[in-house]
């Protein structure tokens, strides 16, 4: 096989290989302000390394021609809980999204936010009870 056909399916490989991708567990809790309790909800959610090439002809091109791969959601399902202690006119359920395969590609704006934000505060502030989920 000639060298450079080589090299190519070499890089692709190593492109495969390198990209980690995957469903991880996370914690998310929810409360709300007419509700007694906070819940401590297990899911997962996509995280992981993507692999992205840099454009050496990157002056060249217009601006949204860039864009780099990010980990996302290939395969979702939504599960929903009932957050107990909720005043009777307060709706009490909660739908959060459950990743079951992951993907690198482009962020798409129409669903998703592309911007890395600062890390929020992940905790309750009212009595935690964890979900039956």
């Amino acid at each position: 096989m000639h060298p450079i056909i080589l090299m190519i399916l070499f890089g692709l490989t190593v492109e495969q290989t390198t990209s980690l991708c995957a469903p991880m567990e996370y914690i998310i809790h929810v409360e709300k302000r007419e509700c007694a309790y906070c819940l401590a909800i297990n899911t997962t959610i996509c995280a992981g390394y993507c692999m992205t090439r840099d454009s050496n002809g990157k002056k060249l091109l217009l601006q949204s021609a860039l864009s780099q791969n990010v980990c996302m959601y290939k395969d979702l399902v939504y599960q929903t809980v009932r957050i107990p202690g909720c005043s009777s006119h307060t709706v009490p359920f909660y739908s959060y999204p459950v990743a079951v395969s992951c993907k690198c590609g482009k962020c798409n704006t129409d669903y998703s936010d592309c911007v890395q934000e600062a890390v929020k505060a992940n905790y309750c502030t009212k009595p935690q009870k964890p979900s039956n989920m």
